[in-house]
């Protein structure tokens, strides 16, 4: 049983940012009657911006493109920013010079909705381990929704599901960084690693907002977390369960097994999807599944059944030999790694770059040496790729756009290859999303056949 959740402050809301959660929120508070105005800086020229305007004007709400908002916190009680909106703008700004409340979508969807959460964060495998967690609930038997930070906006679901619904949800330090009272029944931390140091003023800044998804837990609540973590104090007061293979893991893998509470659960070379990364991302849905009382024989059905997501290390096709791999979700290096290590051989045409988020890009170039025997070079950071990875003694390709990689790929790569979309960059210089990136992927590799 959820815990009862505080209210929302009054309005009206004034909703900044009108991509996926911004409608979402917007039509969520509309349709408790409340006046909501959405405001968006982006030009109403952009046709997914048009269509969203279009939506909330015929569900009541107010809508400004082109505008800073600045103007309307006049008008607003409470600001509702999208996790895509950086604390610097000039209406949060704005808000808070006047003590308006500012709140993110995922505080005024887990306020709304009176259903337990379990929450998902990390640098890396947070979408796997989500959606791997949802799996495990569904073969349980168990009602379930996977929402959040996946592409289901999680306020999307209120009024949509029932209360007795558990809601896995994956948050990024974005979205966790506006919480306030977010406190989820179960919150997994998988890993921590340099990330969104565009957004962020530090890593330490970064590893802060992570953090905020253990900060509210009360006694009852569970709190899962690597054992190797490196952070002395997860925060909350939350039952600790760690993962890993050290004495002290509650999930621990030893001899080629996953073991809990001294029992085996499931031998390692039989969870579903292949590489060390996903043993992790698999003792973390283990973990959380367990403590949260689904039976081990199930949570070991689901362990071995999932077969994965789209945009991360998904297969796409295999063309005169040559395997396509759409790994479109890996937006920071550390993401890169994981799919560079596995791929064992040098056998890799590597497509990397996008925007930047101010990374060290140089991390890449000893596995780029091992595993690869071309990189193709795409959008706003490609110089700076360019430069990390020339040491590497890899041949470098300026391929400006991902048309342009995927043919020049097409025609160096031999039976035995694998050619690896593996950005290692944000996708926003040249698309909306990261899945839009990998879906043009797909488009082209398909074209190919």
């Amino acid at each position: 049983m959820a815990e009862a959740r505080p209210g929302l402050p009054g309005g009206p809301y004034l909703v900044l940012g009108l991509a996926r959660s911004g409608v979402a929120v917007a039509l969520a508070l509309r349709a408790r009657g409340e006046e909501v105005i959405g405001c968006d800086a982006g030009a109403s020229t952009d046709p997914r911006l048009a269509e969203a305007g279009r939506r909330l004007s015929a569900a009541g709400v107010e809508v400004e493109l082109d505008a800073s908002g600045v103007a309307l916190a006049a008008r607003a009680r409470t600001l509702i920013k999208s996790p895509g909106v950086p604390q610097s703008a000039p209406l949060v700004v704005a808000a808070r010079s006047r003590g308006i409340p500012v709140l993110g979508e995922l505080e005024v969807a887990w306020r709304l909705l009176e259903n337990e959460f379990v929450a998902v964060t990390g640098t890396n495998g947070k979408t796997t381990t989500t959606e791997w967690i949802g799996h495990i609930h569904r073969e349980a038997g168990l009602s379930v929704a996977v929402a959040g930070n996946v592409g289901t906006a999680a306020s999307s679901l209120v009024g949509e599901i029932d209360s007795a619904t558990t809601v896995v949800c994956e948050a990024s330090s974005f979205q966790l960084e506006d919480t306030e009272a977010f406190a989820p029944e179960a919150a997994v931390l998988l890993n921590l690693e340099p990330d969104h140091l565009d957004r962020h003023p530090s890593f330490e800044d970064y590893v802060a907002a992570k953090l905020r998804i253990f900060a509210n837990q009360g006694n009852d609540d569970i709190a899962v977390a690597p054992v190797d973590l490196g952070v002395e104090d997860l925060g909350g007061c939350a039952r600790r369960v760690l993962f890993g293979s050290s004495p002290e893991a509650e999930l621990a893998e030893r001899a080629g097994q996953l073991w809990w509470d001294e029992q085996p659960v499931i031998e390692v070379d039989r969870i579903g999807l292949p590489g060390a990364h996903n043993v992790q991302n698999a003792m973390a849905a283990a973990a959380v599944c367990l403590a949260r009382g689904i039976d081990a024989g199930t949570v070991a059905d689901g362990l071995r059944s999932f077969r994965g997501v789209a945009h991360r290390l998904e297969r796409v096709a295999e063309i005169d030999g040559v395997q396509w791999v759409n790994d479109s979700k890996a937006t920071n290096v550390a993401s890169t790694l994981v799919a560079l290590q596995a791929f064992p051989g040098r056998r890799i045409h590597l497509i990397a770059g996008g925007r930047g988020k101010g990374q060290d890009f140089s991390p890449l170039a000893p596995l780029v040496r091992d595993r690869c025997r071309a990189v193709y070079l795409i959008g706003e950071a490609a110089p700076e790729l360019a430069a990390a990875l020339g040491p590497s003694g890899i041949e470098l390709h300026d391929a400006a756009d991902l048309g342009s990689a995927v043919a020049r790929a097409r025609s160096e790569a031999t039976s035995g290859d694998t050619v690896l979309l593996s950005p290692a960059c944000a996708s926003y210089d040249q698309y909306a999303d990261f899945e839009a990136r990998g879906e043009h992927f797909r488009a082209l590799v398909e074209a190919l056949a």
